[in-house]
């Protein structure tokens, strides 16, 4: 293993505090619950937002709080969901009259966590509501999940909620808000190779040259299925192909449309694992917007870069997210944090 590391079980802590130190009276560090969180919150005039979730998936979640995003980010170690104490800690800190919103990622850690920290919160008089987030449509459950996995559509999620908040909304608006932007979000992932947690010291998995995990998890879980190396082209279509065809419930009811079809206007993201060099992402990027219109769907909005890696593995993720013009208004909202990704 080579990495830019001391102490890995000092990892977390070093980077968070890193982010604080470059990014003054934005953001400040606290070490007892892992905690980044916005120097002018909370505030009595918005909803707290709060994501948890593990390191190694940077900028998600530390390195989009501030204007516009998350109020705070606790995270626990790498791939490692945030100890119940660190939610219920941060959650007090920020603290709001108008009350908070956790938004979590669906995996089986991450829930336990914050549906701990919310019955102890309840039990402190803390008004605290919860949206998950469940975008990957490439396994219905995986070594980490019950359900779907929660992927770099999350950042849709964060933006809409985020962008409301400021203006006001209240905790039903948001966690109504940030349910149906979920629920017209989809993402599939491929990975080309593994990655190095710092604790763990070696690959968490390893594909061979000629190999690839179509629909892998941002953890390295297994996706649908290990294939021989195919073109760029080929594993675009393959994942658009997934998203497209998606019509599986989020909220109990079976959908009666695909995601999108001809006529819709959505946001395309192409969202690089932490290996991919951006002149490959923008190949692909640019693939799959010319097979979108060619199926009569409008690109709204183009994303391309790192939003929500894993570590330093080689891969992408293709998110779409149907938009309408509240959406586009929200999207379009100015943010102000650590890293410039919307």
């Amino acid at each position: 293993m080579k990495k830019f590391v001391n102490d890995p079980k000092q990892f977390v802590p070093e980077m968070l505090k890193g982010i604080a130190l470059a990014n003054p009276g934005l953001v400040k560090y606290v070490p007892e619950f892992n905690l980044i969180m916005r120097t002018d919150s909370p505030s009595s005039n918005r909803v707290s937002i709060i994501q948890g979730s593990g390191s190694g998936h940077e900028p998600a979640h530390v390195m989009i709080v501030g204007k516009g995003m998350l109020d705070g980010a606790c995270p626990g170690d790498v791939f490692a969901a945030p100890p119940m104490d660190y939610v219920v800690g941060a959650s007090k800190l920020l603290n709001s009259p108008k009350g908070i919103l956790h938004i979590v990622n669906n995996y089986s850690g991450d829930r336990m966590a914050f549906e701990m920290a919310n019955e102890m919160l309840d039990a402190d008089g803390v008004v605290v509501k919860t949206l998950f987030v469940d975008d990957d449509v490439a396994v219905q459950n995986s070594t980490w999940t019950v359900g779907r996995r929660g992927v770099a559509g999350n950042f849709f999620v964060i933006k809409a909620v985020g962008a409301a908040a400021e203006k006001g909304a209240s905790l039903d608006e948001l966690l109504a808000l940030g349910q149906r932007v979920n629920a017209n979000t989809r993402s599939m992932g491929v990975a080309l190779s593994g990655c190095t947690p710092p604790a763990k010291g070696q690959p968490i998995f390893t594909l061979a040259e000629d190999e690839i995990e179509m629909g892998v998890g941002i953890h390295g879980e297994p996706g649908r299925a290990r294939k021989k190396l195919v073109t760029a082209n080929e594993m675009v279509d393959e994942m658009l192909a997934a998203i497209l065809s998606d019509k599986k419930p989020t909220t109990g009811d079976e959908r009666a449309e695909p995601i999108a079809k001809s006529g819709d206007e959505v946001a395309l993201m192409v969202n690089g694992l932490g290996g991919t060099p951006i002149s490959e992402l923008y190949l692909v990027y640019g693939h799959a917007h010319q097979q979108l219109e060619k199926q009569g769907i409008k690109i709204w909005r183009s994303y391309v870069g790192e939003y929500c890696t894993s570590l330093e593995m080689a891969g992408l993720s293709i998110t779409l997210s149907r938009v309408d013009d509240e959406l586009k208004k929200l999207y379009l909202s100015p943010v102000d944090v650590p890293v410039r990704v919307f």
